[in-house]
Formats: C-alpha cells, structure tokens, sequence
C-alpha cells in the first residue's frame, strides 16, 4: 500500500472520531416559577377536557353529527392557552351529573370552529 493511500484511509476513518468529540453548543436559561406552573397547567387543562370529551354519550353524540374523534382530538390540541384554561374551569363549574346543555353547548362551540376552520363540514349549505 501506498503513503498516500495509508494516509487517506486513517484519515477518513479519524473524521468521524472527531465529529463525534466535538461537543454541541448548548443553551440554558433560567425560567421563571409561572413559566413553569403554565407548562404544567395546560397538560393539566388538556387532561381534562379530553377525558370530558372521551365520554361514551358525548363520542356516541358527535359522531351522530358526523365529527371523527381524531378531529376532536386534533381541534382541542389546536386550542390556545386560554381557550383550554376557560374550557377546563367550566368544566369544574358544572355539577357532578348536570351540566348536559352546557355540555352540549361546549360541543356545539367545537363543532362551530372545527367548520370555519374547515376540517368538517358538518353545516352543509344547500346550492
């Protein structure tokens, strides 16, 4: 074997051994104590209405009205900081048992926005 072709082959094998030790510039900041309380309170709000929403009346319900719980689903990850935490006090408002209409309303109020966004199309209009 050649120098030159001695030299190439330990060179390309030392590239990657040196990629590989080269170490990733990294960030760190400090977060605030509220930073961290709303990263944990939106998993919290989703947690909660998801599972309203997971209900067998209520999936039996919307998919009379023809919505895929996958549009659901999608829609209520969709939902900014504030929707979700209104939805989710609403939730705890209503009683153990009550609330159908509210719920129905809560619903209805999904339903609205997953039309004008135009993932369903469950308010067909007539030419």
């Amino acid at each position: 074997m050649s120098k030159f072709l001695r030299k190439a082959v330990v060179c390309l094998f030392a590239l990657p051994a040196l990629v590989v030790g080269t170490p990733a510039p990294v960030e760190a900041e400090i977060i605030g104590t509220l930073t961290a309380i709303e990263a944990t309170q939106r998993d919290r709000d989703l947690e909660k209405v998801s599972a309203a929403l997971a209900g067998d009346e209520v999936r039996s319900r919307l998919a009379g009205l023809g919505v895929q719980p996958a549009d659901v689903d999608a829609r209520v990850a969709a939902l900014t900081d504030d929707e979700l935490r209104t939805l989710a006090e609403r939730l705890d408002s209503m009683p153990a048992g009550a609330g159908v209409i509210e719920l129905l309303g809560i619903i209805f109020i999904v339903l609205l926005v997953l039309e004008l966004v135009g993932v369903i199309d469950i308010f067909k209009k007539n030419p």
